[in-house]
């Protein structure tokens, strides 16, 4: 018999109890607890704020380490999305007891260390500058197996990015809605100014898109993937294609179509299922 996904169960669990219903409240004795930080960025010469939310049992053993979900956010947002659009995270963070981050991204980094401008150096701040940050000041699971990092637009671009060139700092990475090829859309998004127009610099744009990294994947040290995008989503197709690279290249992942569209609807829905995911995985490391 084909045993049942562990995040699939814990779906069924919460739906239960009714923690999955679109009325629930998000109350302040069942969240945990929100953390402003400031940590200074020494790529990029300057402070950038994050949020931390720490569950429950963080408080209740104080000898107890934690694994750790890095949530992205999009282009033109910030590091409070997460926890102002999405408050239900409180709630499922405090559930499946791990420690959520939401670093700073920038307006328009991608999430990659621009070549051309030295104020945009987000790969190194999330990947090296964050992580170390959070891993000395919370009692975290130090260590890949006790990572994971995820997000939404640009934000699922830079989790799967960030995975693929740091696989010795995440274990795990999800995409919703992800930008994952940027090669199409040379005149969107600010993305030009981070690494030059896509008809001088050709180069640039194919390193800096996820589905041409997907060589960095090694069985040595495997990063486990959840990619979500929705049928009607302007990015539809290019997950589509990753997806079919990843089959062809014997990459394990778990590919989640349904209707959507990009926007918040779509995203609150699929980052409990990411969520889901990534607790089977730190579960089984």
């Amino acid at each position: 018999m084909k045993r049942t996904p562990q995040y699939l169960t814990v779906f069924l669990f919460l739906l239960s109890l009714g923690q999955l219903s679109g009325q629930t409240s998000v109350s302040k004795t069942d969240t945990a607890r929100l953390r402003e930080l400031v940590i200074f960025s020494a790529s990029m010469h300057k402070n950038m704020s994050a949020r931390v939310l720490l569950p429950d049992a963080y408080f209740k053993d104080p000898t107890a380490r934690f694994p750790v979900v890095y949530l992205l956010h999009g282009y033109s947002g910030k590091y409070s999305n997460w926890t102002e659009h999405v408050p239900e995270i409180r709630k499922w963070g405090n559930l499946l007891n791990c420690i959520i981050a939401t670093p700073e991204g920038g307006f328009a980094s991608w999430y990659f260390d621009s070549p051309v401008d030295s104020a945009f150096r987000y790969e190194t701040h999330v990947a090296k500058e964050v992580v170390s940050y959070i891993d000395r000041e919370f009692r975290t699971l130090a260590s890949r197996e006790g990572r994971a990092i995820a997000g939404l637009s640009m934000g699922g671009h830079g989790a799967m990015y960030l995975a693929l060139r740091h696989p010795e700092v995440f274990g795990a990475a999800g995409s919703m809605s992800g930008g994952v090829d940027l090669q199409p859309f040379p005149g969107s998004w600010e993305i030009a100014q981070r690494i030059g127009s896509r008809q001088e610099f050709p180069e640039r744009w194919e390193a800096a898109s996820v589905v041409n990294n997907l060589y960095r994947w090694n069985e040595k040290m495997p990063v486990k993937f959840i990619i979500d995008c929705g049928t009607d989503d302007f990015f539809f197709e290019v997950n589509r294609e990753l997806h079919e690279k990843m089959l062809t290249w014997r990459i394990p992942h778990d590919f989640i179509v349904r209707p959507g569209e990009h926007n918040l609807a779509y995203w609150k829905n699929a980052v409990l299922y990411q969520l889901l995911y990534f607790s089977e995985f730190f579960t089984k490391g």
